[in-house]
């Protein structure tokens, strides 16, 4: 397996971004190759959290998306201004276009994907998800993942969540990017 400083230096990047759907399991996928790799792991909600002193579930509902979407790309710039990082956005971070420019930027981007069936159980086993909050899940999310899909696809690594632990998926990750890396080396 190549070493972590190897796929910075040979992407030229500074960090490892998952991007893609709420419920895909980013965080805990992010947080498990955070600590495979030996790198600094954020959760951009939670970072946005930390910093706004209220959930996003508040945040969205005191300020509506467009305000919370300004604040999340400020705090995707300030993260991605460290290097040797893991970053686990939220699922609507694509749709600002200066957050899809800093990510690709700076990081190897990964679309973790997952079956619109695992997405919609595992973003609605609480009840913390504020685009969930009115009408169908399940329509919710087959209409962001239809408008989001593009973006999502701009990811430099594509990534379908592996059945069993999330292990299998971050040894999946770690395979994919030790074959990125050592193509943008030439």
């Amino acid at each position: 397996m190549i070493e972590t400083r190897n796929i910075f230096e040979k992407t030229g990047k500074t960090a490892i971004v998952l991007v893609g759907m709420m419920g895909a399991g980013k965080s805990t996928v992010g947080r498990r190759l955070a600590d495979r790799l030996d790198l600094k792991f954020y959760d951009a909600d939670a970072e946005i959290e930390k910093a706004a002193g209220m959930s996003v579930s508040e945040l969205f509902e005191l300020h509506g998306e467009a305000s919370f979407r300004s604040g999340e790309a400020r705090v995707i710039d300030r993260i991605l201004g460290e290097e040797n990082i893991v970053l686990a956005t939220g699922g609507g971070a694509v749709t600002n276009s200066d957050s899809r420019s800093r990510i690709k930027e700076c990081a190897v981007s990964i679309w973790l994907k997952a079956d619109i069936d695992t997405i919609l159980r595992r973003a609605t086993r609480r009840d913390t998800r504020p685009l969930l909050k009115s009408g169908d899940p399940q329509e919710t999310l087959n209409r962001l993942l239809a408008e989001r899909r593009e973006l999502y696809a701009e990811a430099d690594l594509h990534i379908e969540s592996q059945p069993g632990p999330h292990i299998n998926t971050v040894n999946h990750i770690i395979d994919e990017l030790t074959a990125f890396a050592e193509t943008a080396a030439g």
